[in-house]
């Protein structure tokens, strides 16, 4: 019995001395006596922890400040601001956050201010973001649309008049095709460039000019703007001819010979 004793304490005083040994700063020798799964535990999981903290955190942050920010300001951005005492474009582009300040302000509401950026008066409501940025598309494509009927007239007979009738309209000028078509294969047989150099206006030195025969004093007194200044020019001639006549006749539309 003794010697199984004897036997017995030396096992529990090694591994009391393997504990101790474990406990007073000897855990680097001790980990290779844990076991194996433990261990692998111990050594994985701060790795894990950070990896995946600094992932999320990028992945969320950016995706969310940006996209709420701007609608934000979109929302408080009004489209109109009237104008009071003491306001100057700077002022107003920098209490409504106008992108390009102040030049761009005036730049929109140019045709409302004028000339003079420094003058504005009170009461006037200036456009502001969005109402500016319509007003401007709506302007290009009304500018477009005047634009594009210009480069489809035909440089002959048949597109002088078309133009002519599209400025007439604008002006408020009557007369139609058939009555401007009569009148100037009478006058000129289509010839842009017919002068009479035998009538009394050619004893005079006013000689009758271009498709509608048009003497200059005539031409001058009923020239359309936005036509050239030159009696022989094809749509200028017709144009300031229709102009007279309506003056005179009512309409070209009503003359049938001599005018």
């Amino acid at each position: 019995m003794s010697a199984k004793g004897k036997h017995r304490r030396p096992k529990q005083h090694r591994i009391a001395r393997r504990l101790a040994f474990a406990g007073t700063g000897g855990a680097a020798l001790a980990l290779p006596l844990i076991g194996a799964t433990t261990a692998g535990a111990a050594v994985t999981q701060p790795a894990v922890a950070p990896a995946t903290s600094t992932l999320s955190r990028p992945a969320v942050q950016p995706a969310v400040q940006p996209a709420v920010q701007p609608a934000a300001e979109n929302a408080a951005l009004p489209l109109t601001y009237s104008v009071v005492g003491g306001d100057t474009l700077s002022k107003i582009a920098a209490d409504h956050s106008v992108s390009g300040g102040w030049q761009t302000l005036y730049a929109d509401n140019r045709s409302a201010i004028g000339a003079d950026p420094s003058v504005i008066r009170p009461g006037l409501t200036l456009r502001l973001g969005a109402a500016a940025k319509a007003s401007a598309a709506k302007a290009t494509a009304v500018t477009a649309a005047a634009v594009k009927p210009a480069a489809a007239y035909a440089n002959n007979l048949d597109g002088w008049i078309r133009e002519s009738l599209d400025i007439m309209a604008r002006h408020g000028i009557p007369g139609s095709y058939n009555g401007i078509h009569r009148n100037v294969m009478r006058e000129s047989s289509g010839n842009p460039l017919a002068i009479n150099n035998w009538d009394s206006n050619a004893a005079a030195g006013i000689p009758s000019k271009g498709l509608l025969q048009v003497i200059d004093p005539t031409f001058r007194a009923y020239h359309v703007p936005g036509t050239a200044m030159d009696s022989y020019d094809p749509v200028a001639n017709i144009t300031a001819a229709c102009n007279y006549a309506a003056a005179r006749y009512g309409s070209i539309d009503n003359v049938n010979g001599a005018y």
